[in-house]
């Protein structure tokens, strides 16, 4: 067996005996200071062991989210209709959408982007608009000329007055033109304004009464809009509320719609019924807007490649004057990708502090036709969108998240202006790793301070022993 002084032999911590050891104040002190920074080193290894790291590598885009990209927006158009307003996109591939409503909602506002009422629904709009195949060469004048002094008084006279706003220039106001004069002239040998007195067919040359119109919302030509005497009060924003027609205009239909008007004055009960007749002809009325601009929200899903979303005024039976459209809006949301939790931004944001930041580059961002707000202006923005992608310490995928930057624009186009945001998508992405620290390597790094704390310290209290007993010797030799 092995004995007990072999044992002792290796021991590396041999003691000297406590009688042969020697307190000292210089040393008292040095032991505190080394005691206090061991503390202080130690409580600094502790908060970086405890802290988060991270490192970012930029690699190719594997997103696990597919082929398609979700873009949410709710932008703000206060001169645009949403009778017109349409929502549009398009890329490099030949993708080309037009007027998107499935997933997109529309609310009439006011010039200082107040909601006005309701949602505005646009309902199933034909794909052509019938008008009559043969022109008469005979000039007929039968619907009755409005001005701005003239409009109210007759409107209020008639119990129907059906107006139409056109412009001269208008290609399809002057399609229409024809068959709305035979039908105005049927409908004054049928109910004589002077006799009958129930129904009243006009017109109102935009070009003429610019004003009239633009207090009526009127930015498509033409308009046809049927206002109800004791129906067409005046709301707080200082127009009729009123119907607008949007079927065919061929002068059969024309002629139909006036009958069907003037038999739903007697009684509601002949209207209801005479709805359930004509399901078709009452599906071609809707309300008007009841004020001039459009509040825009929803989402839509584009491919992940260099694309368009293009809001404009848009209709396949209806002009517009390009000097007479403002683009004007303010982008009140947008954003990239899947819609990000509160939660999961703060947990991202406690890895990555300034991550998150990029988000809202457009958001609440006004972009105003300061130049001339009649003028055909386009608003362009160019949007170039990274995928960014936490992942945790254990390889939990925390987010995956779109930020992007910006850049707009504003240009003169012959064209009719529109609002335009430019996409282009990084084939890259940011992945942001959270780096696992080592247990061992911080117990390495204690026992480190602990160890080179006392052992500096041991020299120093050695060399300040040794320099006082010097001291005292040269004393002690003087006074010999």
């Amino acid at each position: 067996m092995i004995s007990s002084s072999k044992i002792k032999s290796v021991d590396f911590y041999r003691k000297i005996p406590r009688d042969l050891t020697e307190a000292s104040l210089s040393g008292a002190g040095l032991s505190i200071v080394a005691a206090l920074s061991m503390l202080f080193l130690f409580g600094m290894e502790l908060n970086s062991y405890m802290s988060v790291s991270t490192s970012t590598s930029v690699i190719v885009d594997k997103s696990s989210d597919g082929e398609f990209l979700r873009i949410d927006f709710n932008i703000s158009f206060p001169a645009l209709s949403c009778e017109f307003a349409s929502v549009d996109v398009s890329d490099v591939l030949g993708t080309n959408r037009l007027n998107i409503t499935k997933t997109v909602r529309k609310f009439s506002i006011d010039s200082h982007l107040r909601p006005t009422g309701a949602e505005f629904h646009s309902g199933t709009v034909a794909n052509a608009v019938k008008h009559d195949d043969e022109v008469d060469e005979e000039s007929v004048e039968g619907s009755f000329p409005l001005t701005a002094q003239s409009f109210d008084k007759y409107v209020h006279q008639f119990p129907i007055t059906v107006v139409n706003f056109y412009a001269p220039w208008c290609s399809w106001c002057k399609l229409l033109k024809p068959s709305w004069e035979k039908a105005a002239k049927a409908t004054k040998e049928r109910y004589d304004p002077e006799i009958d007195g129930r129904i009243l067919l006009a017109k109102v040359d935009c070009t003429q009464e610019a004003d009239l119109c633009r207090r009526n919302h009127i930015q498509g030509y033409p308009s046809i809009r049927i206002f109800r005497k004791g129906s067409d009060l005046r709301s707080d924003h200082g127009q009729h509320e009123h119907e607008s027609y949007y079927g065919d205009r061929d002068t059969e239909s024309l002629v139909k719609m006036v009958e069907n008007l003037v038999a739903s004055l007697p009684t509601e009960s002949q209207k209801l019924a005479l709805e359930d007749k004509s399901n078709t002809t009452e599906n071609t009325k809707r309300p008007a807007p009841s004020a001039g601009g459009c509040r825009i929200e929803g989402h839509v899903r584009v491919k992940k490649v260099p694309g368009k979303l293009v809001i404009s005024a848009r209709s396949d039976a209806h002009s517009f004057d390009a000097s007479q459209m403002n683009m004007s809006h303010v982008v009140n949301h947008l954003t990239f990708g899947k819609k990000v939790t509160p939660r999961a931004i703060s947990d991202m944001q406690r890895l990555i502090p300034h991550i998150g930041s990029s988000h809202d580059r457009l958001n609440g961002r006004s972009f105003v036709n300061t130049h001339n707000l009649e003028a055909n202006v386009t608003i362009e923005h160019y949007i170039q969108i990274v995928k960014t992608e936490v992942v945790t310490r254990n390889g939990y995928k925390l987010i995956e998240d779109y930020e992007y930057t910006a850049h707009s624009s504003v240009a003169h186009s012959l064209d009719i202006p529109v609002a335009k945001f430019h996409l282009e998508l990084s084939p890259m992405q940011v992945l942001i790793t959270e780096n696992q620290k080592s247990f061992s390597h911080f117990i390495t790094n204690v026992c480190a301070i602990i160890g080179g704390v006392f052992t500096v310290a041991g020299i120093v209290d050695s060399i300040l022993h040794n320099t006082i007993r010097m001291i005292k010797k040269v004393e002690l030799g003087k006074n010999f």
